[in-house]
């Protein structure tokens, strides 16, 4: 019998709603918290009937069983997605450890265990890892042994300090796994950018069952687009490392190859190393090169790379990319074929202007930062170069540095870098494209919106231009 009030509203709640799977979720997830292992074990069997595929159902059914020292069932539990190599979440890992450890399997524990930290070393358990074998990690002076033709080998190099290469850190066509450093606090400015990509990517990772209660599902796409420079790859950069989730940065040699189907190939492996690495934020720079205008293509070959990416945005099945969040950059939006504009593949278009003068001036903090300074006006700098984007500014400081450089080595000591220096560099320089961009954005909304897509630019170029 519960005797926590809110349980039993919860379990009310469920009662009259059976079919809600993320209150029968957050149910059996409260239960469990609280200990009450035979009821969560209910829930979570309940749970499973509505989503028998939901990884996270799976995890705290299993975690319930291994709670109450039931391993063989908590295994059988594991088994269908433990199979698939790296494809399954970490916890899944610690938890299969933990069962195994409990049938006196301390082999299979330890690669177990082992293998989940490589992944994501947060669910390292000192007092588990105690229990376990340390396995061998081989000596860098030993002679290589020949590849064996089996199951790839355990992810151990976590020990070493280094997370393991393996099938799932990179794609065939060379895309790779990678950490982001930065988060939206190292992005100056773009306030209403970053509040968009919040909504739209972020939230439905960090509040799920919110999400869910509206039927909004943690994933999607969204494609930033502005003149060059303007920091769309640092904001993507930024996202990834806001939310924790894995990086994978996607360029037009990862993707494009010269035999026929190899490139819808490497797009396909791309997609499906974001979802084996999943939450992932997966970015296409210059992707109108890969999803240019159908129409305006005269070989097949280039109109079955745009076929196959819109089928991988699209997923095989409604679950496919969840958790698996597609962010592309163009300088070029107009040159999209309109099918990646469609509600559930690129839905959100989100302009990253150029930078105004609080902004600019926020980028030339971020980027001095680290430089010896004498007492700066990075207002006044700001001020004198309008039109300038995050990449001319960093150009703008790189001169000055150079300059500075200069002379400290004839001084023989390291002159500060003032604002004089700064302003005396923008004098040498000019904005890279912006008016070029502006100009051709212009045309494009005047005299070719018919269907609306461009609004959001409107009042940006009639205030600006």
């Amino acid at each position: 019998m519960l005797d926590d009030g809110g349980l039993q509203a919860l379990r009310e709640a469920a009662r009259l709603s059976p079919d809600n799977l993320p209150l029968r979720r957050h149910l059996a997830d409260q239960l469990l918290k609280k200990g009450y292992l035979a009821e969560a074990e209910a829930e979570f069997r309940a749970a499973l009937v509505l989503a028998p595929k939901d990884t996270d159902v799976v995890a705290g059914l299993a975690e319930a069983f291994v709670r109450q020292s039931a391993h063989g069932e908590a295994l059988a539990v594991l088994e269908p997605f433990l199979a698939d190599f790296h494809a399954y979440p970490p916890r899944m890992g610690i938890l299969a450890a933990r069962a195994l450890l409990g049938e006196g399997e301390q082999g299979k524990a330890a690669y177990r265990y082992y293998e989940a930290i490589s992944r994501d070393p947060s669910l390292a358990d000192p007092e588990l890892a105690e229990r376990l074998p340390i396995p061998i990690v081989p000596s860098k002076s030993a002679p290589a042994a020949p590849p064996a033709p089996a199951a790839p080998a355990p992810a151990y190099a976590a020990l070493a300090g280094a997370p393991a290469p393996s099938a799932a850190d990179s794609a065939p066509g060379g895309a790779e796994v990678e950490r982001s450093k930065h988060t939206f606090a190292d992005v100056a400015g773009m306030e209403a950018v970053k509040e968009a990509l919040r909504v739209k990517l972020l939230l439905p990772i960090q509040q799920p069952e919110l999400f869910a209660a509206y039927g909004k599902r943690a994933g999607g796409g969204v494609l930033l687009y502005g003149p060059p420079g303007a920091g769309k790859t640092h904001l993507a950069r930024a996202a990834a490392g806001e939310l924790g989730a894995s990086f994978v940065n996607v360029g037009l040699a990862d993707i494009l190859d010269m035999y026929v189907g190899s490139s819808e190939r490497n797009l396909r492996a791309t997609f499906d190393l974001a979802r084996r690495n999943r939450p992932c934020v997966l970015f296409f720079d210059e992707v109108d090169a890969l999803a240019a205008r159908r129409s305006d293509m005269r070989q097949a070959h280039t109109r079955q790379l745009v076929n196959q990416f819109l089928a991988e945005l699209d997923g095989v099945d409604q679950d496919a990319n969840e958790g698996v969040l597609v962010l592309a950059a163009t300088n070029a939006p107009w040159y999209i074929d309109v099918a990646f504009r469609r509600p559930g593949r690129f839905d959100q278009l989100v302009f990253v202007p150029p930078p105004d003068t609080a902004a600019r001036a926020a980028i030339l903090r971020i980027l001095c930062r680290d430089k010896p300074l004498a007492e700066m006006d990075f207002d006044a700098v700001a001020r004198a170069t309008e039109h300038y984007v995050g990449a001319d500014l960093k150009g703008l400081v790189d001169r000055a540095v150079e300059v500075k450089l200069q002379q400290s080595i004839s001084a023989g000591r390291a002159i500060p870098l003032s604002t004089a220096d700064l302003l005396a560099a923008a004098q040498g320089t000019r904005p890279s494209s912006v008016r070029e961009w502006m100009a051709t954005a212009r045309n494009y909304v005047l005299h070719a919106n018919e269907s609306g897509a461009w609004d959001e630019l409107m009042p940006w170029i009639k205030a600006k231009w």
